[in-house]
């Protein structure tokens, strides 16, 4: 999320091509769905400029911003670092692979089943869904994304997880004054780290 139609539209540009070119550097296929998360996000720039020009509401663009934000990425984060991480640490990645599972299926329901709307504040977008049990929601969905980082066993992944973690925090504060949305500064840090990671060393087997 950024703080202007404008503003989505040119980091979602930019963070898709770090997505491009971060997947190009990937030397192995398993690392690929993790090399490409950047793409993804940059699409969810790119839808939010949408949202933008639309005024907000509960149309087509604030539906596809709504599951790429909430069940997609509770699944592509931990999913991606299962497959990347090194052997050793792939029982403890069952973990947040399960719960980012759950979650996104409870998501995935609720999107179904209840409509999602958008509203313009200012310098920033706010979305209501009307989540059961927000607060275990939000848990389960931390734990798939920033804990799978964590849990990574790449050195780099953690620095990513910790990013991860106070980005969050920090961007969810700013958004909650409605002040300003700085979601596609954090993304576009974090497709850097990642594109770096891509191209880099691997731990061991």
């Amino acid at each position: 999320m950024c703080w202007s139609a404008t503003a989505d539209l040119v980091a979602g540009t930019g963070i898709a091509a770090v997505g491009v070119a971060s997947a190009a550097r990937s030397h192995r296929a398993r690392d690929l769905p993790l090399a490409a998360l950047p793409l993804l996000l940059g699409a969810h720039q790119l839808v939010e400029a949408a949202v933008w020009h639309a005024g907000g509401g509960t149309g087509p663009a604030t539906v596809a911003w709504a599951v790429i934000a909430l069940p997609l990425l509770a699944v592509w984060v931990p999913a991606g670092v299962l497959c990347a991480a090194p052997r050793r640490a792939k029982r403890r990645l069952i973990l947040p692979a399960v719960t980012g599972a759950v979650t996104a299926a409870v998501l995935a329901y609720a999107l179904a089943t209840r409509p999602v709307r958008a509203e313009i504040r200012g310098h920033t977008v706010g979305y209501a869904l009307g989540l059961p049990h927000p607060q275990l929601l939000v848990a389960g969905y931390l734990v798939a994304t920033v804990g799978a980082l964590l849990l990574s066993g790449d050195r780099r992944l953690r620095v990513l997880g910790v990013l991860a973690g106070a980005g969050a925090a920090v961007c969810w504060a700013l958004w909650r004054l409605e002040f300003v949305s700085t979601w596609c500064a954090f993304a576009a840090l974090c497709s850097v780290v990642l594109w770096g990671w891509a191209g880099g060393p691997r731990p061991a087997r």
